[in-house]
């Protein structure tokens, strides 16, 4: 049942509580199919979108029945969501339920994914990278095996740095650097041809 958008701080009522719009539905999809291909959980990914997409809070309930999921899956989907600080939880005046929201800001989301997969992937391999050069056998391994070795701690390292340096960046500088790059980009190819 639609609710009433003539009552003081009502909001339009969702496009249908059952179904997306074909847009949104596009998009949902997509970013799950996405998330797949990164190694997301596909529900995990639909969920993000479905909230970031729309702009407002949900409840698990709803985001099930949009989504066609069963709600343990959603409510696995949303504890990690929020573990990676990606979702957080609202309420509304009155409704008791939980409420889930994301942020609406591209750069914001890009930075808390960017620092999550640091975290949980890169960090952990520059750890691993950096035992394996300070292990008492590491002189047993080839010159070429520690060269590799060691090759790819100082990418990693790099990367990293950089990373770090780019997630301190307002927006508009990334977006200035990103510009930038591509022009020199360009430019590098126009000589090289």
């Amino acid at each position: 049942m639609d609710a009433p958008t003539d009552l003081p701080g009502a909001g339009p009522a969702p496009a249908s509580a059952s179904r997306l719009t074909p847009v949104t539905e596009r998009f949902v999809l997509h970013w799950g199919e996405m998330g797949s291909r990164w190694g997301v959980n596909r529900t995990m990914s639909q969920i993000h979108a479905l909230l970031f997409v729309t702009g407002r809070p949900m409840h698990a309930d709803e985001l099930c029945e949009l989504l066609g999921v069963a709600r343990s899956n959603a409510s696995t989907s949303l504890r990690e969501l929020q573990s990676w600080g990606l979702v957080r939880i609202v309420h509304l005046l009155g409704d008791r339920r939980d409420h889930f929201e994301t942020s609406g800001d591209v750069w914001e989301l890009l930075r808390v994914i960017v620092r999550g997969r640091k975290a949980r992937e890169f960090e952990p391999t520059v750890l691993a990278l950096r035992e394996c050069l300070a292990h008492p056998e590491i002189g047993r391994e080839s010159a070429l095996s520690r060269q590799r070795v060691g090759e790819t701690l100082v990418l990693m390292e790099t990367l990293s740095a950089w990373v770090d340096e780019m997630l301190r960046l307002p927006p508009e500088t990334l977006m200035k650097i990103m510009k930038l790059g591509a022009r020199i980009q360009g430019l590098m190819r126009g000589k090289a041809g």
